[in-house]
């Protein structure tokens, strides 16, 4: 009686995990590069992936032989066939410790499983981190310290050249520049003639209003009496109008 619902053809034919990942070691040490790891790699999760559907396989057979022997044994306590249904309670015994190897067994694959794509995945990061340490020591190499100082001095002294050139352009071009104190001084001495020349003016217009002056006309008539003068006011009056008159 064929228990777990396979043939021995069948057995026979598809391999075990064990030699799959034992032959996938083998083809891969021959190999070099790390496309072949990844292959060998991928090829054993897709072979232990296959083994796990084979043990679900296996465990539904089980669970369904354990159901029949359930009901087997119950139909023989019901036909007072105890020694029966005692044969049929130990057959489903045994499925059932199978069911707990199994169980076991399917763990495992996917621990495996997990473990292999978690190596990989570290296996691909380690490769990333080391392509990306090795560009940048390359470009480490390419650039280097002694090069960068030289491109800045480099930088430096054409910043400084177009500032030259930048001065140079932006000098005036006019041709008595060179000869503006020259210019300032004479100026200087015009104003100064100015100056002189018009002090010298004001003496002669005074010199020239002196002999004539103007002065107000002589009253031609007497001089208005004060109303309550004293004696000595209408004295000082007539002493004023003496001499007005005699200019």
């Amino acid at each position: 009686m064929n228990w777990f619902g396979r043939s021995k053809k069948e057995t026979a034919a598809k391999p075990s995990a064990v030699s799959a990942t034992s032959s996938g070691g083998r083809s891969g040490g021959g190999a070099s590069g790390g496309g072949a790891s990844r292959t060998n790699t991928a090829n054993t999760v897709v072979s232990l992936r296959e083994s796990i559907a084979t043990q679900e396989k296996r465990e539904q057979h089980l669970e369904k032989k354990i159901e029949q022997l359930t009901e087997e044994a119950k139909a023989k306590m019901a036909k007072k066939d105890k020694k029966g249904a005692l044969f049929a309670l130990k057959r489903k015994k045994l499925y059932e410790a199978e069911m707990d190897k199994i169980s076991n067994i399917k763990m495992t694959l996917e621990t495996q499983v997990m473990n292999l794509e978690s190596a990989a995945q570290n296996a691909e990061t380690f490769k990333a981190m080391n392509a990306g340490k090795d560009a940048m020591k390359t470009i480490r190499v390419d650039v280097g310290i002694d090069k960068v100082d030289d491109l800045m001095d480099e930088i430096k002294e054409e910043m400084d050249m177009a500032d030259e050139i930048s001065n140079a352009l932006a000098q005036p071009v006019d041709p008595l520049l060179a000869d503006e104190d020259d210019l300032l001084a004479e100026l200087n001495a015009l104003e100064a003639e100015d100056v002189e020349a018009e002090l010298l003016k004001e003496p002669a217009k005074v010199a020239a209003n002196a002999g004539h002056i103007d002065l107000p006309d002589v009253p031609s008539t007497e001089l208005p009496s004060i109303k309550n003068a004293t004696k000595e006011e209408e004295d000082e009056l007539k002493q004023l109008e003496a001499e007005l008159a005699g200019l």
